[in-house]
């Protein structure tokens, strides 16, 4: 159960106090490097592979959300002073104040007084229950945007050199809504928030995905409507040091409209000719045809 994980130890990084104190950038960057560590590339054959990513992705979800954050370091604060208690009592029951001991948690029962041991259980269960409820909420969000763990792994390890779209997001997204972007690796570099900003100016835009090289920079836009993706192809210019080239990474599809020849303005009056009347035609023909030829004899 994920309430019972510690998740700064699944992602390498001290735990207890000094955990608490890390930064998001700090558990970001560590994160990426255990991703690239991790990843399922790397360990072929190994069938615990996938497991152990997935592990590393939920226990990065809940860290890099504040709220589910706060939660879970609280129930380690709380699990800490239970474990210093006890390792008190353990002390001072080892030794000569035993009775003492005894005598003072019987004063304590006599006046009502709360158990320490029974409240701080009751705190872990009620911090353990808000945290389950704040993972199920990632899980949901998660799953409402179409986007499954495996591709939330390859997106937040992109900023290693392995950012690329999921086969299972890939298979989702229409591509007359994705947009190819590339520019030089000359001027004025471009970042996923700066590339959102400037497509964002025609409609909303659900995703972007840089990839990048030394000599060349690109991206995939993945825009929310078709509509959208067709304004921006070829408006997007970006900055003057470094303009940006915008294609479609599919052209939309034209039904081409079948050209249909223009009719006679003089149908033939043969086609006109039918029945009795046809029947009448051609007798007239063959009867000139007999003139004709009475006549050349």
């Amino acid at each position: 159960m994920d309430v019972d994980v510690d998740h700064y130890v699944v992602l390498g990084l001290p735990s207890g106090e000094e955990g608490a104190k890390l930064s998001v950038d700090d558990i970001r960057k560590l994160y990426r490097s255990k991703a690239l560590e991790l990843h399922p590339d790397k360990r072929p054959g190994d069938k615990q592979a996938l497991a152990d990513f997935q592990k590393l992705q939920s226990s990065y979800e809940i860290l890099k959300d504040e709220k589910a954050r706060k939660l879970f370091d609280d129930l380690l604060r709380v699990k800490r002073e239970q474990q210093r208690r006890k390792e008190e009592l353990d002390s001072k029951r080892g030794s000569k104040r035993r009775k003492m001991v005894s005598d003072l948690e019987e004063r304590e029962r006599a006046a009502f007084a709360p158990d320490p041991d029974v409240k701080a259980r009751e705190d872990e269960e009620r911090i353990a229950r808000k945290l389950r409820e704040e993972i199920a909420r990632i899980r949901a969000m998660h799953t409402n945007k179409g986007v499954n763990v495996g591709s939330n792994m390859r997106k937040e390890s992109a900023g290693v050199g392995k950012e690329s779209m999921s086969s299972a997001g890939a298979a989702a997204v229409n591509k007359e809504k994705v947009l190819k972007v590339s520019w030089e690796k000359v001027g004025k570099d471009y970042t996923a928030e700066e590339l959102r900003e400037l497509f964002s100016k025609f409609g909303e835009v659900e995703d972007v995905v840089i990839k990048s090289s030394k000599k060349k920079g690109s991206a995939l836009v993945v825009m929310a409507t078709k509509d959208g993706a067709v304004a921006a192809t070829g408006t997007v210019s970006g900055h003057l040091s470094n303009p940006l080239l915008v294609l479609p990474l599919q052209p939309p599809i034209v039904a081409e409209t079948p050209i249909v020849p223009p009719e006679s303005a003089e149908p033939d009056k043969l086609n006109n000719l039918v029945g009795a009347g046809y029947a009448a035609f051609e007798d007239s023909v063959l009867m000139k045809l007999r003139k004709a030829a009475e006549k050349q004899k």
